[in-house]
């Protein structure tokens, strides 16, 4: 049986990738160019829109956890990201083009992948397999389709990029690079302020104009990426406690640490170019100018991309999926990525991964087997399968999802970091013991 693969973003081209490799002829559609989005700017596969960072590659922590488990159970487009990685402390972060590139080509090298670029405007449930990886900019009439199919309206939130500055443009004089609490190499720049800058940068981002919204757009944002002058109306020092948090930045010149530091971390292999990090915002071009001037060592940046604001749709998995990412209702149609609940690079590459095996198993006339909840892919999935439809809504990994310790171990081990080892050393265990069950099940058949 064929298997109908819709999105050429992250989830998309890992499903597709996952399935061709256990035998099965996919075809993979994408509407770019023929139609484009309006935060996209090219038709490469697997286009990175707001940062290129993967998250933490430090050890024990929820981020690597996933990570790990993706690459034990093979996932091509982590490869890929390993293979495209620019230097970011403790970070997996990517060259943007040299990661489109890789996926590309490896969708290229699969016979059994055939690659369409048209945009897929109705869902037939009979109709054989489909995985939806449309993603958070889900056209029009695929929108339409999916809330038809799901029987309610979709919910959608608002997203935000952050802005990317030429290096030539950056004033080395008055930066200095680092890595928070010197972890990693010191591979970030580093904008550090006074508190009299600090609060003059405040007092502009709060009198900043911002993007009109069209009448029937409702600013929703999500909570996880808000806006950086949405932010700075919570507070005084809301932004000093986060993306521009101090802690652990030791300026090496003057051995203190500054009232507010901008860190920027590198977008490409050949280090040209810089994206301010946490600085998603909805300002007018020419106010982001104006504003992000005003930051030590940015006073003459040349901006290559300013930040813009999209919006974001999902459905309501909770209500809408089963564990192994099916609708309830219509079990050939699978979900994965963004559009499933889901929110992250890498999250998104991991429930592409999953729906690749779960619909690869069932096309080939077997059963899928859910991967455990004690592991990370299988607490994001539970969370988004799970969660209380009323409170829904889309997460990252974090060892909040995680299955808890046992309460004789919570009560023995106070320290938390010993605890979050276990559960990564619990959670691997589960996953390699998963995987080998997957595989003796396949080669049964």
């Amino acid at each position: 049986m064929k298997l109908r693969v819709i999105g050429g973003g992250l989830a998309g081209p890992e499903a597709a990738l996952i399935a061709a490799r256990m035998g099965v002829e996919v075809d993979l559609y994408e509407m770019r160019p023929q139609r484009s989005t309006p935060a996209h700017q090219t038709a490469n596969f697997g286009e990175l829109v707001c940062s290129n960072s993967l998250k933490s590659e430090s050890e024990n922590t929820a981020p690597w956890l996933l990570k790990q488990e993706m690459r034990r159970a093979g996932s091509p487009l982590l490869e890929c990201a390993d293979a495209s990685a620019v230097p970011a402390g403790h970070a997996l972060a990517v060259d943007r083009v040299e990661f489109s590139r890789l996926i590309s080509e490896r969708i290229a090298a699969e016979p059994r992948i055939r690659v369409h670029r048209e945009e897929v405007t109705r869902l037939d449930p009979g109709d054989g397999l489909t995985i939806i990886a449309s993603g958070p900019l889900t056209s029009d009439a695929l929108s339409q389709e999916i809330a038809r199919l799901t029987g309610s309206d979709q919910l959608a939130f608002y997203d935000s990029i952050s802005p990317i500055v030429d290096a030539d443009s950056i004033d080395r004089d008055r930066v200095y690079m680092a890595a928070r609490y010197d972890k990693g190499t010191a591979d970030y720049i580093n904008c550090p302020m006074s508190q009299a800058e600090y609060e003059a940068f405040h007092d502009a981002l709060l009198s900043a104009e911002s993007v009109e919204a069209r009448d029937w757009e409702k600013l929703d944002y999500f909570e996880g990426c808000l806006p950086i002058e949405e932010l700075a109306r919570r507070g005084r020092d809301t932004l000093r406690f986060g993306p521009m948090k101090p802690v652990g930045l030791r300026d090496p010149r003057t051995g203190k640490t500054p009232w507010a530091v901008v860190q920027l971390r590198c977008e490409n292999l050949r280090a040209d170019s810089w994206n301010l990090v946490g600085f998603q915002n909805h300002m007018k071009f020419g106010e982001q100018a104006r504003i992000f001037r005003m930051i030590p060592g940015l006073e003459n940046a040349k901006f290559l991309r300013y930040g813009q604001i999209h919006r974001n749709t999902y459905i309501h998995a909770p209500r809408v999926l089963t564990p192994i990412l099916q609708m309830r209702d219509h079990p050939g149609i699978f979900f994965a990525g963004q559009i499933s609940g889901v929110e992250g690079y890498t999250e998104s590459i991991a429930t592409g991964l999953l729906a690749g095996l779960y619909a690869a198993s069932l096309a080939q006339g077997g059963t899928p087997v859910p991967v455990p909840r004690s592991t990370a892919l299988g607490s994001l999935i539970h969370y988004i399968t799970q969660a209380d439809p009323k409170r829904f809504q889309p997460a990252n990994i974090t060892f909040d999802l995680l299955e808890p310790l046992d309460e004789a171990t919570r009560r023995r081990i106070r320290d938390k970091r010993e605890r979050h080892r276990l559960q990564c050393e619990h959670a691997l265990a589960a996953m390699d013991e998963w995987l080998a069950s997957c595989a003796a099940v396949q080669s049964a058949h």
